[in-house]
């Protein structure tokens, strides 16, 4: 908000982080509003409102979210996975995975508006019970408190939430959702599994009404917290496989970019098909991909080498590969043999001797036999996908 860097904010990063600790030693820091920044949410579903602080209060809010890291993490539940050391959001799918096929019916839920309706005195209650740091709860309730100041300079003052973009918000939320979640479920349903990632979750249960009663159950739980349940986002899902029949309102679900769905697999051993129901990239998240690969306009980039071509995008895409080749990977590969579509079209522009379709598939062929890790997703697409 206060227009200032990483950047400039480190070119006098000693007596800066003076300041900090002075303020925050004496009890004399106030932390400044934070800027309201709207993005959209995926799926088109309108925009969410990060919260930024400036760099000071970012990093007094990482000593805070680290002291209460320490503390509160070695009580989280096992099936916890947002925002914690050692634990992913692969690590969640994959857990999700393997449940799915030893139960059969699935409650997909999501909380509506999570970070904007956290009631503070309930937060504050939970911060308590693991820290006695007078310094921690009189910081934390000031940046709970701390304004919003909008795009057209006017401040919005809050009543609940904790900004989505500030570092000891993730912290917070965990901690807030343990007790009002996680320690419920374990409490009221101990013998329904799930897997929890930030305010996104899944739950699995033996039988269609057990499902329903967990549902209904939920429901009341997080009204007596504060929180509502999306109501398109919330739902009972039947995990149709080879042994499951039948057919139901709901089949599949996404979670954390995957969507769970019954799908051909084939046995390792004798290389028969069945029907599994499981995970690969959703159809949004192949959307949002495709769409920055276009965003790139690789055939334009004439002025390029190869070199700098596969420099620029390997990072970006091996990340892709890492995330969302885990599993479904062939799903996957359609999408990475419409990368080497790209890089045919930039050698056709390139060289004009090229031009040829014919000529510019067997160039990119010869690349990739002498090169085969130029790029990071030519070894899950073969020579014969290069002339796709």
């Amino acid at each position: 908000m206060d227009g200032e860097s990483i950047d400039e904010f480190e070119k006098d990063l000693r007596n800066n982080l003076y300041k900090i600790w002075n303020r925050m030693s004496s009890g004399s820091y106030f932390p400044s509003p934070v800027r309201a920044v709207e993005i959209p949410k995926p799926h088109g579903g309108g925009t969410r409102m990060l919260g930024i602080p400036c760099v000071a209060d970012r990093v007094a809010q990482t000593v805070v979210a680290r002291h209460l890291m320490r503390r509160v993490d070695p009580i989280f539940h096992p099936d916890s996975y947002g925002y914690r050391p050692g634990r992913s959001a692969l690590d969640a799918v994959g857990a999700c995975r393997e449940r799915c096929w030893k139960r059969d019916w699935v409650v997909e839920f999501d909380i509506r508006k999570f970070f904007d309706s956290v009631r503070w005195d309930l937060l504050v209650k939970a911060m308590g019970a693991h820290t006695d740091a007078v310094w921690v709860n009189l910081y934390v309730r000031r940046w709970l408190a701390a304004p919003s100041q909008r795009p057209d300079g006017s401040l919005l003052e809050r009543e609940r939430g904790t900004p989505q973009g500030a570092p000891v918000s993730p912290v917070l939320a965990n901690l807030f959702l343990h007790y009002a979640f996680d320690m419920w479920m374990s409490r009221e349903f101990p013998t329904v599994l799930f897997e929890r990632y930030a305010d996104d979750a899944v739950l699995h249960c033996v039988t269609e009404r057990q499902a329903r009663q967990v549902l209904a159950a939920l429901q009341n739980r997080m009204e007596e917290v504060g929180l509502e349940l999306h109501p398109a986002k919330t739902r009972i899902v039947y995990c149709r496989d080879a042994k499951r029949r039948g057919s139901y309102e709901h089949m599949e679900f996404t979670f954390l970019g995957y969507t769970f769905r019954a799908r051909a697999s084939r046995t390792t051993q004798s290389g028969q098909t069945f029907l599994s129901f499981s995970p690969a990239i959703s159809k949004d998240a192949l959307k949002r991909i495709s769409a920055e690969v276009r965003s790139w306009r690789l055939p334009h980039r004439t002025g390029s080498t190869l070199t700098d071509l596969a420099r620029r995008i390997n990072p970006v895409v091996a990340g892709w590969i890492n995330y969302y080749g885990r599993y479904g990977r062939w799903v996957l590969i359609p999408f990475l043999q419409r990368i080497n579509a790209y890089l045919v079209r930039w050698i056709r522009r390139k060289y004009r001797r090229l031009a040829p379709l014919r000529k510019a598939i067997a160039k990119l062929q010869e690349i990739a036999k002498r090169y085969p890790r130029m790029f990071a997703h030519w070894p899950d697409t073969t020579l014969a996908a290069l002339a796709w």
